[in-house]
Formats: C-alpha cells, sequence, structure tokens
C-alpha cells in the first residue's frame, strides 16, 4: 500500500526542520558507540566497586566477556501499574544468566500516581516529574557499565521521561517492559456515574469510595483508555515493546514470558553481538508520526501532545502542534476506548487491540511500514500476537477482523472521519482539544465567559449555583510556569452535571485535563500561559467567547484583548508545601506547553 500523502508531506517537512539537530545528535551517539563491554574501560578499583554487591554473578561481571544488562525500575507498590515490578529484577536476572549474561538494577525512579494526587497540591508535581525522571535514570546509567538497557515503567509522566532519558544514552538498545493493566472492575461509565452524583449532593462518600474501590482493585494499570495506557500504545507503535505484549494482565505466565524475552532481546540488540540496534535508530522521525497516527487512531491522551514533543527533541527531532492537527485530519477513528466509549483497555485487547489497530493503519498506507523495532526491521511485526506454547513465547498472526464492532473498527467504517485530537487558535493563543469522546452537538460552544484562577474556586461557585447557565469556564494561572500545569480532571463531574442540564459549557485553560479528557469540550494547554503573558490573562467574566472545534477557532467576540492589561494572580500558595518549594527552578527553566513543557530547552 502506497504511503498516504499527507502522512509522507509531513514526515519530510519533520525531517528537513530537524536536520541540523537530528544530525548533531546521531553523530554524538555514533562516537559513544560501544567498543566491547562498556564496564571493561574502567580501571580495576572502579569494576571492583560496580560488582561489590553482584555475588554470584562477580565472576561474569569480571570476566567483561558478557553482556551487562542496566535495569531502571519506576516500582513502588503505592501505584497499582507498577507494584507488578517488584519481583522482575530477579526474574530478569535468572532469565540472561540462561544465556551467559548478567543483569543489575541501574537505579530507580520516582513514579507518583496522578490518580492519587488529582485536585490534590501533589498534582503541581506532577508534570514536573517526567524532567526528573529523565534527570533520575540519567543518574542511574551515567556509571556506563551497561551494554543495554530495561525500562520498568508505565504511567503517565514515567514513559515519557523514561524515554527522554534513553536518547541520552541513545548508543545503547532500549526495551520497555510493561505491567499490564489490572483486570476489569466496576464499569468505568458506572464509576463516572457514582463521581456526578457525588458532585451533586445525591450519594454520601461512603458510595463514592465504595465505587472507585470497586473500579480501581488490583495490581496493574486503570483499564480506561487515559495517559498509561495510551503511553503503552505508543510503545508497540513506536518500536520499543514486544509486539503485543502492552495488555497482557500482571502475573499471568505469558506476562512472565514476556518479560523474560523483552530482557534477553534487549542483549541481543547489544553491539557485543551482529545486530546491534541501538535506540537512537529506532527512534526517528519515521516511528514519531507512526505515534502521533497511533494517537489520533485510538483516541488517546491529551497529555501526550506535550511528552511526544518533549520525546522527539531529546532525539533532535522537531515537532510541533500543527503537525498533529494535519495527521488528525487524515487519521480515522477506529477505537473507542473509555473515556470515548463503554470498553476498558482489556475489552480493547480481546477485540483485536493493536495488533488490528496497526494491521488496519498499515493495510491503508497510513504508517510508516519500514521503521526499526526491538522485533525486527518492519512495523509489520506488530500485527503479530504472543502466545505461550510449551512454556516458549511464540508469535502468531493477529487477527485481520474486528471482534467487536462496538470498541475497533476498520479504516472504511471508522468511528469518525478523522482522529481524536484538534488543534485551535485564536485570539486567546493555541490550545489542544481530545473530541473523540464530545458529541458532535457539543464541538462549537459560544457562551460567556467565568474566570477562576483555582479549580477550587470553580467547585464553589458550583456548589453556589453560580454556574445555573450557558457558560465557558476559564481557568487560567494554571500552566507550567504559574504553577507545574497540573490536570483539572477533578471538575469533570462538575462540568458534566452541568451539561447533563442542558448547558452550552466548555472548559479553557492553560492547564491540562488528563487522558481521562471527556465529554465536555475542553481546550486545553493554552499558550502563550497567563504568567507568560497569555491573552487568556486578558479574559474578563462576561466576554463571550467562542470554543469552536468544528474549525479551529478559540476566541473572545467584541472585544479587542490587545488593549487590556493582564490580570495578576497571587500562586504564593502554589509554591510551597508538599515539596513545591523544591521546584522554583523548574518553575523558572521551563518552556512552553506547545515546546513541550520540559527544562531540558537547551538541548536543541
Amino acid at each position: 500500500m502506497t504511503l498516504n500523502d499527507t502522512v509522507a508531506r509531513i514526515t519530510d517537512r519533520i525531517i528537513k526542520r530537524s536536520e541540523e539537530h537530528r544530525q548533531a545528535y546521531l553523530k554524538r551517539m555514533d562516537d559513544a558507540k560501544p567498543q566491547g563491554p562498556l564496564r571493561s574501560n574502567h580501571g580495576c578499583s572502579n569494576q571492583a566497586h560496580a560488582y561489590a554487591g553482584a555475588g554470584d554473578d562477580q565472576e561474569a561481571l569480571f570476566s567483561a566477556q558478557a553482556p551487562n544488562l542496566g535495569i531502571v525500575t519506576a516500582y513502588n507498590d503505592m501505584l497499582s501499574a507498577h507494584q507488578p515490578f517488584e519481583y522482575y529484577p530477579e526474574l530478569i536476572r535468572k532469565a540472561v544468566r540462561e544465556v551467559g549474561a548478567t543483569a543489575q538494577v541501574s537505579g530507580g525512579v520516582p513514579a507518583m500516581c496522578d490518580g492519587v494526587t488529582q485536585g490534590a497540591e501533589g498534582m503541581e508535581l506532577s508534570l514536573f516529574s517526567r524532567d526528573v525522571i529523565a534527570l533520575a535514570t540519567a543518574v542511574s546509567l551515567s556509571h556506563n557499565t551497561y551494554d543495554a538497557a530495561v525500562y520498568l515503567g508505565v504511567c503517565d509522566k514515567i514513559v515519557p521521561g523514561l524515554v527522554i532519558a534513553a536518547q541520552a544514552f541513545g548508543n545503547i538498545p532500549a526495551v520497555f517492559l510493561p505491567a499490564g493493566p489490572m483486570t476489569s472492575g466496576l464499569a468505568n461509565d458506572e464509576k463516572a456515574k457514582v463521581r456526578q452524583q457525588y458532585a451533586a449532593g445525591e450519594v454520601g462518600r461512603d458510595v463514592l469510595l465504595k465505587a472507585e474501590m470497586a473500579a480501581y482493585h488490583g495490581p496493574g494499570t486503570c483499564t480506561f483508555y487515559g495517559t498509561a495506557n495510551t503511553n503503552q500504545m505508543l510503545m508497540e507503535f513506536m518500536g520499543l515493546h514486544l509486539p503485543g505484549s502492552s495488555f497482557v494482565n500482571p502475573n499471568t505466565p505469558l506476562r512472565d514470558a514476556l518479560t523474560i524475552e523483552g530482557a534477553k532481546q534487549a542483549l541481543s540488540l547489544s553491539a557485543l553481538g551482529n545486530n546491534y540496534t541501538p535506540v537512537s535508530q529506532i527512534l526517528d522521525e519515521k516511528a514519531f508520526v507512526n505515534g502521533i497516527i497511533g494517537l489520533n487512531a485510538s483516541g488517546g491522551s491529551t497529555n501526550l501532545l506535550i511528552h511526544l514533543i518533549a520525546m522527539a527533541r531529546a532525539g533532535g527531532i522537531l515537532l510541533d502542534w500543527q503537525d498533529f492537527a494535519e495527521l488528525s485530519d487524515v487519521t480515522p477513528l477506529i477505537a473507542r476506548v473509555y473515556p470515548n466509549g463503554l470498553a476498558d483497555v482489556n475489552h480493547f485487547h480481546a477485540a483485536g487491540g493493536l495488533g488490528y489497530m496497526i494491521g488496519e493503519l498499515l493495510k491503508n498506507g497510513l504508517l510508516h511500514p519500514d521503521t526499526k523495532t526491538i522485533a525486527g526491521e518492519g512495523l509489520e511485526h506488530y500485527t503479530q500476537e504472543p502466545k505461550l506454547i510449551d512454556d516458549k513465547v511464540i508469535w502468531q498472526a493477529g487477527t485481520d477482523k474486528s471482534l467487536n464492532d462496538k470498541i475497533l473498527k476498520p479504516v472504511e467504517e471508522p468511528f469518525q472521519e478523522t482522529g481524536g485530537l484538534k488543534r485551535l487558535s485564536g485570539n486567546i493563543g493555541n490550545a489542544v482539544m481530545k473530541v473523540s469522546a464530545v458529541d458532535e452537538k457539543y464541538r462549537f460552544i459560544e457562551a460567556p465567559a467565568r474566570v477562576f484562577h483555582t479549580q477550587e474556586a470553580v467547585k464553589a461557585a458550583f456548589k453556589a449555583g453560580e454556574l445555573n447557565q450557558d457558560t465557558v469556564v476559564v481557568v487560567r494561572y494554571q500552566g507550567p510556569k504559574a504553577n507545574g500545569m497540573p490536570e483539572l480532571h477533578s471538575l469533570t463531574p462538575i462540568l458534566s452535571i452541568m451539561q447533563g442540564k442542558g448547558l452550552q459549557v466548555a472548559l479553557v485553560t492553560d492547564g491540562r485535563m488528563s487522558g481521562a479528557s471527556g465529554k465536555v469540550p475542553a481546550a486545553i494547554h493554552v499558550s502563550p500561559e497567563a504568567l507568560d503573558g497569555g491573552m487568556i490573562g486578558r479574559i474578563q467574566d462576561g466576554d463571550l467567547v467562542r470554543v469552536d472545534a468544528v474549525n479551529g477557532n478559540l476566541e473572545v467576540l467584541e472585544v479587542d484583548l490587545e488593549t487590556r492589561e493582564n490580570a495578576t494572580c497571587d500562586l504564593s500558595d502554589s509554591h510551597v508545601g508538599v515539596g513545591r518549594e523544591l521546584f522554583n527552578t523548574f518553575r523558572n527553566a521551563v518552556g512552553a506547553a506547545e515546546s513541550g513543557a520540559t527544562i531540558f530547552g537547551d538541548m536543541i
């Protein structure tokens, strides 16, 4: 199948735009190509320190003949998606010994749960945690004793942070090992209904807590299609997971077998063998375009509009929101997973999952087929699914037909003709919206503004009965420079109640709305942010605001914002407490959402 003209054109545009930075990056990686086992370059005392705790592996490490695998882990047992990683290191060590190699945990990185911090102070550290994870990973691998690395991470900021750092060590192979989703519990739509009932005062906290516990009930990723599961999708579309491994449940024989296979595969790609495939060769411009296509075709998380830009920049590749918008225009939405539908990721996986999606998109010329992956040359590998036969992982052809057309559809009969994301621009600035879950009748909203500087103020106004009319809720001073750009997902129940009353309602914010963005139209990531002089800081109560996801417009009508001054906001309460005072340097250094909201702007 011939590659879609728009996909080809945008890829060429990205390649040209990135050429200078990409070539400089690749030269650095080529100069750093290992010549023999990396640890052999160290002096004897250095090596002794590195192997002192290695027990029975000491002899193999001192021989400096076999490869040594670094394990970067985001394990903690508070985060359900990462709890299964507790036993991965020992599983990996045993597996690589069988092929004469060694493995060491090179370091741990922090992993916070956005579900725990939603609506709380800790959420203001969430986005910054991505760059902390990248820094911690760099420290972990800086001992320079590893010939390949595996990365244990799943959730929102963890995978992007690990990818950023993996590219700094792009001279060695990188394999990402997932933990899989928890088994299905209380249906996501039922959970959302109880949340709305609680927000409306119809049920008490005891009912809410019971519903939440029934939904989030065991080890593994939350089962809705938010940022964590979008990350897992990307790792397959971009070739860093083993094919079909993303949504295999934790603590199952197949999950363990895939972990073992992934560790061995990382070693097979090192410079000590005949199939040297460093991560710098896998994460090229085509891989990132494939990731953007996957994001749109699946209706994935809006957070990746920030993360993919930051991830790409770490490898010298320059993406912008216009690339996402134009690719969205030619990418059909072929998956419906909550909050874009009723199914969860387990149902999605059973219906054909990522293998079916990749096959459909390849067949219709919407993906680059010739990318390098950890599974070998070509994305076609990712149409296969793993089976555990006689205790060995075997990949077989996956289904080429949807097994449930309420969850997955062919490209010829999509849920909608364009992707799940939309870029908006106008006199307020640039923003993005996840439209895959927004009914078409709500994609054009024109209503008076109510302006707030905190989500708590929105909730107070709602409880006071002040939001009983058509409203564009503007929540500003929520950008990365202001307070770390928190997710405002805790506003979803309130906004949904307003919409359910028949009101025209939309959200406009320079904050984030998470991968769980739902049926209420939300123009998020507004750039420039209010603290950076953005026009969102000049909107006043009563201004008529148009949020138009059909034509891509975001504007205040009948007012010249240029004639106004930006409103001021006391942010001191957001800069202290729960560790926030330690992140002043991050707030001062962070770039705009459009450029990845990262502190690593000087990398390119």
